[in-house]
């Protein structure tokens, strides 16, 4: 079977700092396939080797069949890429601006004007194209950056964070016309996100990446349902019963994982309200104090708390900085 992207042990480092470690994964022919992770974790250093922007340190990436660092002129000619950073100009009108495009990406004369007529029909801009873009809003700039991305109709569109900074109800309406492009243009689309619902109402699959490695990579429905029927979180006072109190935690049947994150424990157990008593008793006989606790759904944020052992958080501290200050700082040289 040939995927439309495929990686194998493929491997990025920025001096010491390992951004990528040894991941391999293959994306099929029109899905829509997400890294879900924190920034930092690796995410778009990966679709930076897969656009041919980066050279991986080792390993090897393969897009539309061909090697990124053997092949990197048909690679570019196969994909869109959309960068977290809006890189359209705000002084051209909508329409100038994907006209800069289809020359910038070669694209026949004769067929430019019928190419951004639809592209603008497609992501509703058809009324504002002739506006200059420092009048459009968050959402309306972010969907001439897709359009831009389109133009070409590439075999594979590379979505770096799509929404980040967006408000919900932008977002959500970035992901109907995400949805829209994958059936108007049947292709496939690689997305990096740090929202969970995004990742659970977009992706077909998602990756959970973290620390530069890929934890688990499958549906968000399946990753949900292998959690548990229910979530039990609690917080607790530390104190020297905390590791007595999670080891008679680890007794109980109906509990399949156990996680914790400081002073919040999060359990996955198949009959919740069964298990809560319990909970209660352990703490009694330990005198550890309970100052919550609750009872959910699985989620996404589960999921990823289940593999990573923490929760997304926006700022990961310095690492993060140091590798994007490494990463800006090779592109320059």
């Amino acid at each position: 079977m040939l995927y439309s992207i495929e990686t194998r042990s493929l491997s990025k480092s920025f001096g010491d700092l390992k951004a990528v470690d040894d991941i391999s994964f293959n994306v099929e022919k029109g899905e829509i396939f997400g890294f879900l992770g924190p920034n930092g974790a690796g995410k778009t250093t990966t679709i930076m080797i897969l656009t041919t922007l980066l050279k991986p340190t080792s390993g090897q990436g393969l897009v539309s069949g061909f090697d990124v660092r053997i092949h990197p002129k048909q690679v570019r000619q196969s994909i869109g890429y959309v960068q977290q950073e809006t890189t359209v100009d705000e002084y051209l009108t909508g329409r100038e601006n994907l006209l800069l495009q289809a020359r910038l990406n070669h694209i026949p004369k004769d067929k430019i004007e019928n190419r951004i007529d639809e592209i603008l029909e497609l992501i509703e801009l058809s009324e504002k194209q002739n506006q200059t873009v420092v009048t459009y809003s968050g959402g309306m700039r972010k969907r001439l950056d897709i359009a831009g991305g389109l133009l070409h109709r590439p075999k594979v569109l590379f979505l770096d964070e799509p929404t980040v900074g967006l408000d919900i109800q932008t977002r959500r309406k970035i992901w109907e016309y995400i949805k829209k492009i994958r059936k108007e243009f049947e292709i496939t689309i690689f997305l990096t996100t740090h929202y969970m619902e995004e990742a659970d109402q977009l992706c077909d699959r998602i990756g959970i990446i973290d620390g530069g490695k890929i934890q688990v990579i499958d549906s968000p429905q399946n990753l949900k349902s292998a959690m548990g029927k229910e979530v039990i979180s609690l917080t607790i006072e530390n104190g020297d019963a905390e590791k007595v109190f999670l080891s008679e935690l680890g007794k109980i049947e109906l509990i399949n994982k156990i996680n914790q994150d400081k002073n919040k424990i999060t359990l996955f157990a198949s009959k919740g309200t069964e298990v809560i008593p319990k909970i209660f008793q352990i703490s009694s006989n330990l005198k550890v104090k309970i100052n919550s606790i609750s009872l959910t759904q699985p989620t996404l944020d589960d999921v990823f708390i289940s593999y990573t052992g923490h929760e997304i958080r926006d700022d990961e501290g310095g690492f993060n900085r140091k590798l994007e200050h490494a990463k800006m700082k090779r592109l320059r040289a």
